[in-house]
């Protein structure tokens, strides 16, 4: 039990600079929502934020934009692969020795799996999707809350925020590929587990569980959608009848990084629209 510490030096003050890394892993990406979560940090007081990818062909153009816009947040960008132990080290260990700290780390990298019926996954493959799904977070949690231990005389106490991208399909069967749910189950259970191991360090951990979003690992899906005009029937399942885009996950991640989620640690937070608050029916069907 902490004693000699108040709520208010327990938590990130609002009004402090804050130092995030956020990284996503290329091809079937949710890059569209690591650019969102990006912007957020910065609009809402971020120092700086190291934007990583597996390729650099959207990295300077998320980079342009950011200083564009926010012109007093120092921008990186680095490219390597989200389950590459070295180099997910490396990035940190650079954090470190530029700013002194690190506050905030959004592990956003992810697959989509194999999208076949289980019985065609070969072990290769259902490896291959919990090797970036579920390692990637694993080591993101493991270093960044070992850099978040260290302090500072800007950072007088240790503490931060992880958020890990998992989704509905890691609560509700039926909302995934087998690889790709149970990479996304292990996500909430690292979130969860990890949450108790890291007791009295000040630093949180949080999954994010998305329902589907328009994003580039589903952009497929919506596309062929609108070609058939049958767009409306993305999220029919879901009591809000839609899809979500990437800044309603964005906004989540904000809060989860700032100190109004204080005393949230360990959670699923589901964004699904309400998908995963009942069992899914098809309007009429069963009528």
């Amino acid at each position: 039990m902490l004693t000699h510490r108040t709520a208010t030096q327990l938590g990130q003050r609002s009004d402090q600079p804050r130092y995030l890394a956020s990284y996503m892993h290329a091809g079937m990406v949710e890059r569209q929502t690591n650019r969102d979560v990006s912007h957020q940090f910065a609009r809402n007081g971020a120092k700086a934020i190291y934007i990583c990818d597996f390729t650099s062909t959207h990295l300077p153009t998320h980079a342009r934009e950011i200083k564009s816009l926010y012109p007093s947040v120092d921008v990186h960008t680095r490219t390597f692969d989200a389950a590459d132990e070295a180099a997910l080290k490396a990035v940190i260990d650079e954090a470190i020795q530029n700013y002194g700290r690190l506050d905030i780390f959004f592990a956003n990298a992810g697959i989509s799996g194999s999208n076949v019926p289980f019985t065609e996954v070969t072990g290769e493959q259902f490896a291959e999707t919990l090797r970036i799904n579920t390692v990637g977070v694993f080591l993101a949690a493991k270093h960044a809350s070992l850099a978040m231990r260290k302090t500072s005389p800007e950072k007088k106490y240790p503490g931060g925020s992880i958020i890990a991208t998992a989704s509905v399909a890691g609560l509700r069967s039926n909302a995934g590929a087998t690889d790709y749910s149970a990479s996304k189950a292990a996500v909430v259970s690292i979130a969860q587990t990890v949450a108790f191991q890291l007791a009295g360090t000040g630093i949180r951990i949080n999954a994010i569980c998305p329902g589907v979003v328009e994003t580039g690992m589903t952009a497929a899906m919506y596309e062929a959608a609108r070609a058939r005009g049958t767009e409306r029937k993305i999220g029919q399942l879901n009591p809000l009848q839609r899809g979500a885009v990437a800044d309603e996950i964005a906004r989540v991640a904000l809060f989860l990084g700032s100190d109004e989620s204080s005393y949230v640690n360990g959670q699923a937070w589901a964004v699904c629209g309400g998908l995963s608050a009942g069992h899914p029916v098809v309007p009429g069907k069963l009528a």
